[in-house]
């Protein structure tokens, strides 16, 4: 399981109290349907990063884990939204309610910066494993059928999506055995052959060309989501015209791309630093 798979530099992360969290805000009437929201030092406007966290859809992992990359981009200058779901175990979740709550939690960047000093025109969405594969569907709804109510308003421009070991193929990740990859059963209900239309509104892989800058960074020693995730992804990413590209750190495992003292964490930085560099003033 995830808890016996976490690396020691990750532990020691969680290990440490919980630096304070600006403000916890609800987007949503139920109680996990909240966001942390952390600002940096200064006046801004803040560039925002949308943190997705990840633990197979399920109600076992909430988004304590998380709480660590929240902060240290924090302290890089970033303002983090990190959104907080129903998953499967909580009442009204799983599908679709699992997707409503992503898609509106981060739809309320919109709302927040009509409070917070933010810059709603650079936001990325940043997930990790299940959270990778709910941020690259976050950005990928808007082609969505417009009859669907999944889809959301579409008011909130997003610069790019940087999926950290994303599951980014989910049919094909739900059919390989294991813990987490019987995840996506559970997630959808049961299986593409018998929701069909279900995955195609719900795998990213179905939703592309997605439009927006994607950036997979995946762990070359992960035997929880492989590399070849990432790489399938890209591959059919790029053949359909998305700038994607997918970065391999070749001795990081599953949770060395969230755990900031990790070497790999350094990447996660770079990507989401020229995601969110300003654009030159035509």
């Amino acid at each position: 399981m995830i808890g016996r798979a976490l690396p020691a530099l990750l532990c020691a992360a969680l290990a440490l109290p919980d630096a304070p969290v600006d403000h916890r805000i609800a987007y949503g009437s139920d109680p996990l349907q909240f966001g942390e929201l952390r600002l940096p030092a200064g006046p801004g406007p803040h560039p925002v990063a949308v943190v997705i966290h990840g633990g197979c859809w399920s109600a076992q992992y909430g988004l304590d884990h998380i709480r660590v990359v929240s902060e240290a981009l924090r302290r890089d200058g970033i303002a983090t939204w990190t959104i907080e779901y129903r998953r499967v175990g909580d009442p009204g979740g799983g599908w679709p309610g699992t997707f409503a709550d992503v898609g509106r939690g981060v739809d309320h960047v919109a709302t927040l910066r009509n409070r917070f000093a933010l810059d709603t025109g650079r936001v990325v969405v940043v997930g990790h494993s299940a959270g990778g594969h709910l941020a690259l569907w976050a950005a990928g709804r808007r082609n969505l059928p417009k009859s669907s109510p999944l889809r959301g308003p579409g008011s909130l421009p997003i610069r790019g999506v940087i999926a950290l070991a994303g599951i980014a193929d989910l049919a094909t990740y739900g059919a390989a055995p294991g813990g987490c990859n019987a995840g996506v059963a559970r997630l959808m209900g049961g299986s593409p052959g018998a929701f069909p239309a279900r995955y195609a509104e719900a795998d990213p892989m179905r939703l592309l060309p997605i439009g927006v800058p994607l950036r997979l960074i995946e762990g070359g020693r992960d035997t929880i989501v492989p590399a070849s995730q990432g790489a399938r992804f890209d591959a059919e990413a790029r053949r359909k015209g998305d700038d994607s590209r997918v970065r391999t750190i070749d001795d990081a495992g599953h949770f060395d791309l969230i755990a900031p003292a990790a070497p790999a964490f350094q990447a996660v930085i770079e990507e989401l630093r020229a995601l969110l560099a300003p654009r030159p003033t035509p």
